[in-house]
């Protein structure tokens, strides 16, 4: 079972993209949804995680302000809104499961392929 995401594309600094998790083979909201992001050359990050119990939701410093995720469990799906975004947001963002929250890679699975996001002027 994977995760597919998708909505990345090339965009100027300060505009906005808006990723979309979706996954074809069981429920999300059960889980911990997290978003990360592997730029060239760098390790993956993590770069944002909405909780299932709670709903609380985390974000690492350099996206606070300016990204948000969202879940629509009618949808089953998990979103991220990238607003304002910067050369260095350039990167493969991926979304994986995990049953909390955390930024340790390792306790998330269900990897799928990435989209690319690419912000150039």
């Amino acid at each position: 079972v994977q995760l597919q995401a998708s909505g990345g594309g090339l965009v100027q600094p300060g505009n906005s993209l808006r990723l979309t998790c979706v996954a074809s083979r069981f429920t999300l909201d059960t889980y911990a949804i997290g978003w990360f992001r592997q730029a060239p050359g760098k390790k993956r990050e993590g770069v944002s995680c909405i909780s299932s119990s709670d709903g609380n939701t985390y974000y690492t410093d350099a996206v606070k302000g300016r990204f948000t995720i969202s879940r629509d469990n009618a949808k089953n799906t998990v979103s991220l809104q990238m607003n304002n975004l910067k050369p260095e947001d350039t990167a493969v963002y991926s979304c994986a499961a995990a049953q909390k929250c955390t930024w340790h890679r390792s306790s998330f699975g269900s990897w799928g392929q990435g989209t690319q996001v690419t912000v150039s002027s």
